[in-house]
C-alpha cells in the first residue's frame, strides 16, 4: 500500500516505514505530524482524488529538523568587475510515515 501526498509544492510518493525529507514543517523532533493532502492511495483498489481523497490522511513522525548541504552561487556581471559568491542551505524535516489512513 502506497500514498501520493502534497507537501511544500512537491508530490511525494510514501509507503509505511519508509523514511522521508521534505521543505522545513512546524513541527518539533518526536511530535507526530498529520497529511490531509493526499492525492492518490494505492491498495488492492486504487483511490485518485479529485484533487484530494476525502478522509484520507497519512500520520508521520517528526524525526529530526536539519539543512541540507550547502551550495554555492556566484553572481557575476560581465565588464563590470562584480563578483559575488553567496551559499545556501536549505533546511528540512526528516520524517518516518507511521500509517496510511483511508
Amino acid at each position: 500500500m502506497y500514498a501520493i501526498i502534497e507537501t511544500g509544492g512537491k508530490q511525494v510518493k510514501v509507503e509505511v516505514g519508509q523514511k522521508i525529507f521534505v521543505e522545513k514543517l512546524d513541527a518539533e523532533a518526536g511530535a507526530s505530524y498529520t497529511f490531509d493532502k493526499v492525492l492518490l492511495i494505492a491498495d488492492a483498489k486504487t483511490v485518485v482524488g479529485t484533487p484530494y481523497v476525502k478522509g484520507a490522511t497519512v500520520t508521520a513522525k517528526v524525526e529530526k529538523q536539519g539543512k541540507g548541504k550547502k551550495i554555492r552561487v556566484f553572481k557575476y556581471k560581465n565588464k563590470a568587475n562584480e563578483r559575488k559568491t553567496i551559499g545556501h542551505r536549505q533546511p528540512y524535516t526528516c520524517l518516518v510515515i507511521e500509517a496510511i489512513n483511508a
